[in-house]
């Protein structure tokens, strides 16, 4: 993997660009409109991980109180840089920053990245039967 870094400052990741991967590319966030995308970066930690050049080809946000849970939500790395460890670097700088807080429970969900998330400790739900979702 060429020099890469991952930055927490909003003002360095490009939203624009990250509207366009959620709304077009992600499934679990097709036709956001890019007000939600900006509403939802500002309530939350964000970490954009930037190449070499300081292009953003990556994005996680973490939406927490920072005390007892935290979520993580809205991975996502470009196509051009998937295999190299983007994706682990995100989640290895994500599972640093909430570590040190000690908090009760930090969640994901993912359909086809388990390998990446196992390689910094996240485990399988203990008890899936107890969790619930609002229903729409």
């Amino acid at each position: 993997m060429t020099a890469m870094r991952v930055t927490t400052e909003l003002d360095e990741i490009d939203l624009d660009i990250v509207h366009r991967w959620l709304s077009e590319e992600a499934y679990w966030a097709l036709g956001r409109s890019r007000e939600l995308v900006e509403r939802a970066a500002r309530a939350s930690l964000n970490f954009g991980a930037l190449d070499a050049d300081g292009m953003l080809v990556g994005y996680a946000r973490v939406v927490t109180d920072r005390a007892t849970f935290a979520w993580v939500c809205d991975v996502f790395v470009t196509p051009s840089a998937r295999g190299v460890g983007v994706g682990t670097l995100l989640a290895e700088t994500i599972a640093a920053t909430v570590r040190p807080w000690g908090l009760k429970r930090t969640m994901l969900a993912t359909a086809d990245a388990h390998c990446v998330y196992e390689k910094v400790g996240f485990v399988p739900l203990p008890h899936p039967e107890r969790m619930m979702v609002l229903g729409g």
